[in-house]
């Protein structure tokens, strides 16, 4: 079969692609601004990337056009369609399906997917899963909105019959407005947690959790639901119908819980203790995510001894606390992080999570964010930043883009807080206040314009 994807450097269909290039599929692609590192890893399979969605595409007649929910009907003011090719798709009748679509039938069809869903720590719980499953033997294929360091890659078909996957809830596509994970049918589900997010595709946390209930529902009698103990908006998701196995984490009264700190812990099952983890990871939102990686294994029958085991070998994800370099300064080298959060929440924990792990006394915490995500560019979210940056000493925010006042947000933070129109600005303002022992923390959902290798070079001596 040959399929071309509309929107193929984002994570998701670039990991489709791949698996369909190792399925023995041809394909190609096309997306504005082919990019990397996607465009890279794609081009080493030997994927054919085409740059932009023009309507001459359509002569490639492949067997299936798969359409990534980047792509729309919009029209610029001119009146012109953003995106002819899938214009002229339309018009000539060809045959086109979703990403999640296409997935659920030719990739996942007939094995035992074990889907994470949740609004914050799904690839990393995602990476989590499918390293117990590798470390014990089972090779399972997968499919991550990151990658995981212990694999190298964000996708692969694997040997055995299972299937691990990062359960999105933002929507399929333009024509099918369900949330991703409803196509993917799991055996097992982990709920992770569930806060309002999305806000340009969504009205309230009540219709995601909607959106939440209808994964449940597609879940078999014999299979299992991983649920939060702690997050009210997941019990109330779970009050509207369950039919299968329960196990809840997190909670004092839940199935699995934790004892000990987030980097070393006892793993207790009903309250004997079944496994230990120990591993460099911080934050009690990791070790929250551990516990649901392990219950979701056990269902396919590893151990939560074993599970443990694992977890201690486990490299994490890119961008989830990266290191990209160090300065070394008198008195002390300046780290610099690479972090994914973009979330209020994630945010939060991420710092919090890093203050917990350098102790007592420690350098200082210097959180560099753009509020990037479609939720944080509508400006929904803007009073919760100063609580979700409260573990750090100062902080500095890249406004560009916003319609938004930052700096008026930020204003409770008083000195504590900068705002930069631009990444030059806001690599000058952290330059500026750098000091010998910090940690500077840059937290986006996108490349965040090159601002680690900018400040590393501008933090140099």
């Amino acid at each position: 079969m040959h399929i071309h994807i509309l929107g193929i450097c984002g994570t998701f269909m670039g990991g489709l692609a791949a698996l369909a290039r190792e399925a023995g599929h041809r394909v190609t692609g096309c997306d504005a601004g082919v990019y990397p590192p996607m465009s890279d890893q794609l081009r080493a399979l030997g994927i054919d990337l085409i740059e932009g969605f023009g309507a001459d595409q359509l002569t490639l007649k492949p067997d299936m056009f798969v359409i990534g929910n980047v792509v729309s009907r919009a029209r610029a003011a001119d009146g012109t369609p953003k995106f002819p090719l899938m214009e002229a798709i339309m018009d000539s009748g060809a045959p086109y399906t979703s990403g999640p679509q296409w997935l659920a039938e030719h990739v996942l069809q007939g094995r035992h997917v074990l889907a994470v869903a949740g609004t914050h720590g799904k690839t990393t719980t995602t990476g989590m899963l499918t390293w117990i499953l590798e470390a014990n033997g089972l090779n399972p294929g997968f499919l991550i909105g990151g990658v995981p360091l212990n694999f190298g890659v964000s996708a692969r078909l694997g040997a055995g019959n299972l299937f691990t996957i990062e359960a999105d809830e933002y929507d399929t596509a333009f024509f099918d407005k369900r949330s991703k994970f409803v196509h993917y049918r799991p055996r097992t589900a982990i709920l992770n947690n569930l806060e309002f997010d999305h806000a340009d595709i969504f009205d309230d946390l009540t219709a995601i959790e909607r959106q939440f209930h209808h994964l449940i529902r597609t879940v078999p009698g014999n299979g299992r639901v991983v649920v939060n103990g702690l997050e009210d908006s997941l019990e109330r998701v779970l009050h509207k119908g369950l039919w299968s196995e329960l196990r809840s984490f997190g909670a004092a009264v839940s199935d699995f819980t934790a004892r000990g700190e987030p980097h070393a812990f006892d793993v207790l099952h009903q309250g004997n203790i079944v496994g230990r983890v120990e591993w460099a990871l911080t934050g009690v939102h990791n070790q929250l995510n551990g516990l649901a990686a392990i219950a979701a294994a056990e269902h396919v029958g590893v151990s939560p001894a074993d599970a443990a085991r694992a977890l201690g070998t486990f490299e994490n994800v890119r961008r989830r606390m990266e290191v990209r370099g160090t300065v070394e300064r008198k008195g002390g080298a300046i780290t610099v992080y690479d972090d994914f959060a973009h979330h209020p929440t994630a945010i939060r924990t991420t710092l919090d999570g890093l203050a917990r792990k350098l102790g007592s006394p420690r350098g200082r915490i210097l959180a560099v964010f753009e509020p990037r995500s479609n939720t944080m560019k509508l400006g929904t979210m803007k009073s919760q930043l100063p609580w979700s940056l409260e573990a750090a000493d100062l902080a500095f925010c890249h406004s560009g883009g916003l319609d938004w006042d930052a700096a008026e947000a930020l204003t409770p933070m008083g000195a504590r807080a900068q705002v930069g129109r631009n990444i030059d600005e806001v690599v000058a303002q952290v330059t500026a206040a750098a000091q010998a022992g910090d940690h500077i923390v840059c937290m986006s959902n996108g490349g965040f314009g090159g601002v680690h290798d900018r400040l590393l070079k501008a933090l140099a001596p």
